[in-house]
Parts: structure tokens; C-alpha cells; sequence
């Protein structure tokens, strides 16, 4: 008899599962092809990964036929090659993408995974979220079950300010802290730790006492995030301590980051600026040339709302799979 292979025993366990990964491929592909986006391709061997500032990027190199070798870095997300098509062409564009993050690993978690990112001309964040939610919905059952939890969809879903959600689950008023981690930690009821950031303190914060309680009964959009949080969005004209990003939360999972694009290529350029040198501070090994025909393209892109949704948890959502682990064909 022949012996069944590792591989093979593996991918039968989970067929169900990946068959109902395909399944929603090509939901996802009718969703936007009815919408009238356009499906791009973008390059995944890119000479700037991306500037956030704590991911950390997988490096490899080209070789040009005459010789000469040039550092290549897998990107971390397609973001800046479509905001470069958007600006060219001003269509609503949508790509399926694979993506790395290195050193990244949990049950939500894995090094390469796919992205859903789609970008729509002449929409503000609002409109975006009106989208986001009817994706959702058409993709996923009107309830799915979450770490022992039913999770309605067939109610609006939820939208709450960050603002809100620290008053209500922190007790806190987190825009006046105005970046002071002792004033935070203090009004938190917290001991700081040693060396602990304003910013480091605000995650742990959003890690322990909102995100396990936001998403839990029905879908919750959190928005508007202090403007230190949202590196590529606008600032909110009637507030300018918060910018226009929303994240959605489904049943303990992150599911989307999305921003109502900024298009001041200066402003941008300074926040990169700022953002890089933080970045070699905690990692001196990732580094790279601005992205200048990103930034130069910012001149031509019109109002835009963008977004990034996780797929893989889309399916883990779906059919309740446990780990990312369980809805990748090979692992």
C-alpha cells in the first residue's frame, strides 16, 4: 500500500475548509467586478517595502543581465504601487495580494498571507464603511461563531471613536494625554514599565481592555485614530489631534485598517521622514530609499478612501477555523 505523504494528509484534513477559501475568492472577485473596480497586479519584489514602523521585511536582491545586483525587499503591503494607479488612471481598483511580514507568527498571525486591498476615487471614509460592511455581509453568514460567541451581522454594524472606546472601557479622555505616557499611565490606573512610550502604552491599553471587547456582539468599527496612528490618512478637518482610519473588529479578530487618503505629498513625505527614523531605531537593518514616485504621485490622486482586509482571517471567520494555519493550502 502506498504510504499517503505528509502533505497530502494535511491538505485532506482541511479540504472543506480551503474549497470554502475558493469559494470566496471568486465571491470576492463578483463583489468588485459588479462594483465596477478593476482587478491590478502589482510587483511583490519592491525597492521600498513599505514605511511602517514596526514591521519587519523579508530581503532578497536582483540580478540584472549585465551584472549588477540591487537590494529587493518582499512588500508588506501593495498600498503605494495602487495609490500610484489610482492617481494614473482615477478607477476604483481592488488586488488580491500576497504579502510578507517577517518574524510574525500566532493563530491570526502568519509570515505570508493574503491581503485584500481595494482603493475607491471620490469616497470619503463614511461611504468606505458603507462598502467595507457590505463586503462583509455578502461574503460571511449573517452569524458566525467566535471563541465561544455568536456574532450578529445582520444589524448595522457598530462605529466607535477611539476616543470613545478609552472612555468607555479605559476611563480615560485619550486625545488629552497629548502623548504623555506618565499623565496616561496615571489616569489608566497603571504602572508604566521602564522605557514604555506614549505610544507603546496606548497598544497595550487597546490590546488589554478594548479590542477583547469590542466585535463581540455585532461587528464594531473603530475610528478616528490620534494622528500619530495613521501615518497615510488625512487629519480630520473638524478635529486635527485624529485622522481618518477606521479599523473593524469581528469576534476578537482585526479584520481591516483603512484610511481616507492623504494627497499632500509634502506632509506625507515628512511623516515617512519621521516614521523612518523611529523605525532604524528599533531595527538598523531596515532601511531603504523613499518611495519618490509614490510621493510624486500623491500630486495626482484624487480624494480616496483605501483599505487592507486580512483574507485569510476572513475565512477563519467563515468557517470558524481556529488558526490561520487551517485555511493556507501548504504551510
Amino acid at each position: 500500500m502506498a504510504q499517503i505523504s505528509f502533505d497530502t494528509k494535511l491538505i485532506a484534513d482541511r479540504l472543506p475548509l480551503l474549497q470554502q477559501r475558493a469559494h470566496m475568492m471568486r465571491a470576492t472577485r463578483s463583489f468588485f467586478d459588479q462594483r465596477g473596480y478593476t482587478e491590478v497586479e502589482t510587483p511583490y519584489a519592491v525597492s521600498t517595502p513599505g514605511e511602517e514602523v514596526h514591521l519587519r521585511c523579508f530581503k532578497t536582491e536582483l540580478e540584472t543581465p549585465d551584472g549588477r545586483h540591487e537590494p529587493r525587499f518582499l512588500h508588506t503591503s501593495p498600498e503605494f504601487a495602487m495609490k500610484r494607479i489610482v492617481a494614473a488612471t482615477k478607477l476604483p481598483i481592488y488586488q488580491l495580494a500576497r504579502v510578507w511580514r517577517n518574524g510574525e507568527a500566532s493563530n491570526t498571525h502568519a509570515p505570508e498571507f493574503t491581503m485584500l486591498e481595494w482603493y475607491a476615487p471620490y469616497v470619503n471614509l463614511d461611504g468606505l464603511m458603507e462598502e467595507t460592511e457590505a463586503f462583509v455581509k455578502a461574503l460571511l453568514p449573517e452569524r458566525v461563531y467566535r471563541e465561544g460567541q455568536w456574532i450578529s451581522l445582520d444589524a448595522p454594524f457598530e462605529r466607535v471613536t477611539v476616543q470613545d472606546a478609552f472612555l468607555r472601557y479605559v476611563g480615560l479622555d485619550i486625545l488629552a494625554t497629548d502623548g504623555d505616557a506618565d499623565v496616561l499611565a496615571k489616569q489608566a490606573g497603571i504602572r508604566l514599565r521602564t522605557g514604555e512610550t506614549w505610544e507603546e502604552l496606548f497598544f497595550r491599553l487597546l490590546l488589554e481592555r478594548i479590542e477583547p471587547r469590542i466585535g463581540r456582539e455585532k461587528p464594531t468599527f473603530l475610528t478616528h485614530w490620534p494622528v500619530e496612528q495613521a501615518a497615510l490618512s488625512k487629519k480630520d478637518p473638524t478635529d486635527s489631534r485624529v485622522a481618518l482610519r477606521f479599523e473593524l473588529y469581528i469576534g476578537g479578530i482585526e479584520l481591516a485598517n483603512a484610511f481616507e487618503e492623504l494627497t499632500d505629498s509634502q506632509e506625507q513625505k515628512e511623516r515617512f521622514e519621521k516614521d523612518r527614523a523611529h523605525r532604524l531605531r528599533i531595527h538598523s537593518d531596515q532601511d531603504w530609499p523613499l518611495d519618490e514616485a509614490f510621493l510624486k504621485s500623491l500630486e495626482a490622486l484624487p480624494p480616496c478612501s483605501g483599505i487592507a482586509l486580512g483574507f485569510d482571517r476572513l475565512v477563519m471567520l467563515a468557517t470558524g477555523a481556529p488558526s490561520i494555519r487551517d485555511v493556507l493550502w501548504l504551510l
